[in-house]
């Protein structure tokens, strides 16, 4: 299995969307950088906010695009054809509302699950869906047709705690998942229980 190199952040641009739950990609690759003493600067040719990190032993590539969600694969199309990556280079962050906040998983391939960005990425890579993700979750308003309000609200502080709480975690098994450790990274994240 080739080693992940690119860490995308799925989320929305824009100071009105920088707090909503749907960013929650955005912040974990926000909280990696921020961890490596790296800043995301906006990069034309990759259509988005990106940092080059050192990370232990691994240089990694982190990028949030600018395209809005449900045009994420654009961004991440041009960053794999600069860099010549394969899908299974890529780590996404991406909210998750099958998962309570305070959870967060490991996964790899799949669909997308109804999420749009996963979605377009998934086309943009020519319908391959073997990239890794670590689906950060936000919770579920309950009911189908309050999802859109709801991953475009801001969570409340427990919740923002909680979520805080599981990015943590991610980051504090990424090691493991960059060195290809991914049962270890995975058992690491998985047995961690939200508040």
């Amino acid at each position: 299995m080739s080693q992940v190199t690119a860490i995308i952040g799925l989320g929305n641009p824009g100071a009105e969307y920088h707090e909503t739950r749907h960013n929650a990609g955005f912040w974990m690759v926000d909280a990696i950088a921020h961890s490596a003493h790296a800043e995301l600067r906006p990069e034309k040719k990759f259509l988005g906010h990106y940092a080059k990190v050192r990370l232990g032993e691994h240089e990694v590539h982190l990028l949030n695009p600018v395209t809005f969600m449900n045009r994420s694969g654009a961004s991440v199309a041009a960053l794999c054809q600069f860099f010549k990556l394969t899908p299974d280079n890529l780590l996404v962050a991406h909210d998750e509302l099958d998962l309570p906040p305070g959870q967060a998983r490991y996964k790899t391939g799949g669909g997308h699950g109804g999420h749009n960005g996963l979605r377009d990425i998934i086309s943009a890579l020519g319908n391959q869906k073997q990239f890794h993700r670590v689906r950060i979750g936000i919770g579920h308003p309950g009911e189908a047709r309050q999802v859109t309000n709801y991953v475009l609200g801001r969570p409340g502080k427990p919740e923002q705690e909680a979520i805080g709480h599981a990015m943590d975690a991610c980051l504090a098994t990424l090691p493991l998942a960059l060195s290809g450790d991914w049962a270890k990274a995975m058992n690491q994240l998985h047995s961690v229980k939200p508040d």
